[in-house]
Order: structure tokens, then sequence, then C-alpha cells
């Protein structure tokens, strides 16, 4: 037996007491909290985080630095045009991106069996880009995402690149591809059960 089946349920008591947590603080996105509920249920799984998938604006120092980037919209739904541009007005400095990143999910399961069975289920779901992320004598973790994502450089230093009617295209196409991803959420909280030993 490995370390991390050994350790298993208290590592998924503490992972459960931070999600109830993070619940209670409004931290966690509403359109997912079934899912996690749904996968925190299974005796052989739990949650460690997740994001719905977003649609954001960034601001970022140097290309590439996000440790020191600042948020200058950010949504877990579908956004309006008026939104985005709210956003891009609060731009003063560095360069500016529109991005969409699908859901993610990281899951700890308890065997390497139960790791791979949620791993082709992921998949099946449209989930393609989901993999194996960490195994080792401490933790098995699978991390579920899609293929949905897009790093559209809208400007720098304040000088906005793009005509508002590449905007509203772009806003359009995230859209679409928020709504797609969500879908495949919403299939992977259905087929879940699944793996109900």
């Amino acid at each position: 037996m490995f370390l991390y089946e050994k350790n298993f349920e208290l590592q998924k008591k503490k992972a459960l007491e931070s999600l109830n947590e993070a619940l209670e603080k409004g931290l966690v996105d509403s359109d997912i909290i079934s899912l996690l509920n749904k996968i925190n249920s299974l005796e052989n799984y739990f949650t460690t985080s997740s994001c719905s998938g977003r649609i954001s604006i960034m601001q970022m120092p140097e290309f590439g630095d996000k440790l020191n980037a600042v948020w200058l919209g950010k949504w877990h739904r579908e956004v309006k045009i008026e939104e985005v541009l709210n956003a891009i007005n609060k731009h003063d400095g560095g360069m500016l991106w529109f991005m969409l990143h699908s859901p993610i999910l990281h899951v700890s399961a308890k065997t390497l069996t139960d790791a791979i069975e949620l791993l082709n289920l992921a998949i099946a779901c449209g989930f393609k880009h989901s993999n194996i992320k960490s195994i080792s004598n401490k933790k098995l973790i699978v991390e579920i995402r899609s293929t949905e994502r897009m790093d559209v450089p809208l400007g720098r230093n304040g000088e906005l690149w793009v005509e508002n009617a590449y905007l509203y295209r772009i806003v359009e196409m995230a859209n679409l591809q928020l709504r797609r991803a969500k879908m495949k959420l919403r299939k992977l909280e259905n087929e879940i059960q699944k793996l109900k030993k």
C-alpha cells in the first residue's frame, strides 16, 4: 500500500474542511458546487481545487509575468461587451490581455486504478487535456481540463491595439467556447456516479 492510500482519509477530511470554509466565504464558483459535492461524496475521491472556467481581462507588467499581474475584470460566466470595455478602460500600463480559460479541477484519487477510471471518464466527457498531474508517496492527483482557451494580446502601456469590432468578435467567440465548456461540466456531473463503488 502506498503512503497516499494510508493518508487518504485524513487528507480528504482536511480538504473538505477547506472547501467548506471557501464555500462559507463565497469563494467557490456557484455553477461547479454540485459537481464538487458529487465527486466528494464518492468514497475514493476528493477535490483539492477547481474553477468552472472564466473570461478575464488581465494587465501584466511584462509578458509572462503572471505573479505581478492584475485582474481588471474576471467572470465565470458569459460576458457583455460593455463589461469587457469597462475592464479595458482600467488599463494603465504593461501588457493588456483578453483570456478565456476552460474549467479545471484537481481531484485526489485513493488508488492508481481510481485515478485511471476518473481520467478515462473525464476524457470521454470532452475534457481532452486531462492527465495524472501528480503521483508520489504523498498524493495522487488527476487534473481534469478541457481544450477551450484564448490568450489575446490587446495592447500595451495604455495603448489599445484593436478596434471595437474585433473586440465584439472575440467576446462572441469566448462566450461560445465558455458555453461549450460549461456543457462538458454538466456532462461530467451526470456521468460521475459511474465511479461509485
